[in-house]
């Protein structure tokens, strides 16, 4: 690994990407006198912050880190092609020279050795602030080789002797560590996580690392390793200790609109501004997602997947976050459809006339009416006398064929079209994380109690009764509904041993031997490490 060019850029040139930092020529003042002072230390630590969010209109960390999570998840459906590296994580042909890849491990490392450089330098217990700002940095560097460890190393619930990632502590050039192994990574992770814990004592804002910010990564990442215990612990602490409270349901619906500072459950967030970061709006992670105030690509959609999911409670107030794009006729209104998916897994839908009938391939079909167990299908009869089960629905706006579900959720910040602050965590995990602890543990009452704050916030109703359904299952059922494109969802299906079912409308399914169903087990859960990192690294071990 190439660090010889990160050591001072670190946490240095990086200041200059972020707004409201001191624009010196840092590289000239020693790294001693620079970190010996709290303003010096502060605006160090500001570098390592906005090294996360590099500069507007290009991509950095927190782009390919929320495409490599959220990309090769059943949340999502992409409607076409493109040349943009994204599309080796959305459809699993992972490749070793993939530049997102690349960039992310990069931008990864230079923060840790900003991260490290003021470990080093700066001296504990000169006062409370700076011993704040020194755990700030603990925090940043075990979130990271959090994030690092589960996207080039297998679940640590499939073996902690499985490889990992470098563990880098140090901003020596010759410290050029071999990977190591997942269950050495973890406990790292655990002892900075824990320093950061003891360290900071302030109350910050939550667009900066705090106590609370460290128990809750902790309680997430107990969970990664299946220490159910400690992660109740942990998850216990963030909610006694008062500081956050759930969105109403109304206030829900328009979360994305909100501010880091203005939502009482975010603990922590990347902060983007507009006037720092925003730039356009065309290159963020909302513009791939939605067309807003006519900027954004559009081209990336809510699964058929995830939609069924959540249409299984139609007044869920999550479905905000989300919305279908119909077509409308000449008066403005919009035109009544069936829809259907065929057996190669693409929509079809044809104009409903006068509620009764359709005209399929120049023919017409009735559409008849059933009650199924309380619940009202339709469908018609085809050519081979069987009965095509449809949605009665509106017309829908289609890219290549696929259905145009725009997704909101990362955007639409404060008005903007495509400003939006990535949540790291929030009070709804910390919930959700009880929840799956005590479902493990066999403890179904407080397992569906945890589930039921969570569903109550939603507006649907609360489950007593999983009836034939694993608890797991209902516990990461509700997991993905509250915290879908978050980053979560393929971590939580693979370290639980479950299968990625794919098999819905999407570019993902074009061509031979596509992933149709992605096993816990197979090689692609996990990225390729970077092939120009092994190029100066050699001590690199690849994956599979």
């Amino acid at each position: 690994m190439n660090y010889t060019k990160y050591i001072f850029l670190a946490f240095i040139v990086s200041l200059f990407y972020s707004c409201d930092i001191h624009r010196d020529p840092y590289n000239s003042i020693d790294a001693d006198d620079l970190l010996g002072t709290e303003a010096g230390l502060q605006t160090a630590t500001n570098g390592n912050y906005a090294n996360l969010k590099g500069k507007k209109d290009e991509s950095a960390w927190f782009d390919d880190w929320h495409r490599i999570t959220e990309y090769p998840t059943d949340n999502v459906s992409l409607s076409g092609t493109t040349t943009d590296p994204l599309f080796y994580f959305y459809n699993f042909r992972n490749i070793p020279n993939n530049s997102r890849s690349s960039r992310f491990w990069s931008y990864s490392y230079r923060t840790i050795v900003g991260c490290n450089q003021i470990i080093e330098k700066a001296e504990k217990a000169v006062s409370p602030s700076m011993d704040h700002l020194i755990g700030e940095n603990y925090y940043l560097r075990g979130m990271l080789m959090f994030y690092l460890v589960n996207v080039y190393g297998r679940p640590y619930t499939q073996g902690p002797d499985n490889l990992g990632v470098p563990i880098k502590l140090s901003t020596d050039v010759t410290d050029l560590p071999p990977r190591a192994k997942v269950g050495e990574v973890y406990e790292q992770i655990l002892e900075d996580l824990k320093m950061a814990e003891e360290l900071m004592t302030l109350n910050k804002s939550n667009v900066y690392a705090s106590k609370e910010a460290a128990q809750a990564l902790l309680s997430r990442v107990y969970l990664y390793m299946d220490d159910l215990d400690n992660s109740i612990e942990y998850s216990n602490k963030v909610i006694n200790s008062g500081k956050y409270s759930l969105l109403s349901t109304e206030q829900l619906r328009r979360s994305m609109e909100l501010p880091p500072e203005g939502n009482p459950e975010e603990i922590f967030s990347l902060k983007f501004t507009k006037d720092a970061d925003y730039g356009h709006g065309w290159y963020t992670v909302g513009g791939m997602y939605a067309t807003i105030q006519n900027v954004g690509w559009g081209e990336m959609y809510a699964s058929k997947s995830f939609v069924d999911l959540i249409n299984q409670n139609p007044e869920d107030a999550r479905k905000s976050h989300f919305e279908a794009q119909y077509l409308k006729d000449e008066a403005g209104a919009q035109i009544p459809s069936v829809f259907w998916v065929n057996e190669n897994y693409q929509y079809v839908q044809e104009t409903l006339i006068d509620d009764s009938y359709i005209v399929f391939n120049e023919k017409e079909y009735t559409i008849h009416t059933e009650e199924i167990e309380g619940e009202t299908l339709h469908y018609f009869i085809d050519d081979m006398s069987n009965k095509q089960y449809v949605k009665k629905d509106h017309l829908m706006e289609d890219r290549n064929g696929y259905f145009k579900y725009f997704i909101y959720k990362c955007s639409m910040q404060e008005g903007e079209p495509h400003l939006w602050s990535p949540t790291v965590s929030r009070l709804g995990e910390i919930y959700l994380n009880l929840a799956e602890a005590y479902a493990k543990k066999g403890d179904v009452s407080n397992a569906l109690a945890n589930v039921n704050i969570i569903r109550q916030r939603a507006g649907i109703p609360t489950v007593s009764n999983i009836g034939d359904k694993e608890l797991i299952d209902v516990v990461l059922d509700e997991r993905r509904l509250e915290l879908v494109w978050e980053g979560h969802r393929k971590f939580d299906v693979f370290r639980n041993n479950k299968t990625m079912d794919r098999l819905y409308p999407g570019t993902h399914l074009s061509g031979t031997d596509a992933y149709e169903v992605i096993p816990p087990t197979h090689n692609r859960v996990i990225e390729f490490i970077p092939e120009d990192q092994i190029l100066v690294q050699p001590n690199l071990v690849q994956n599979p």
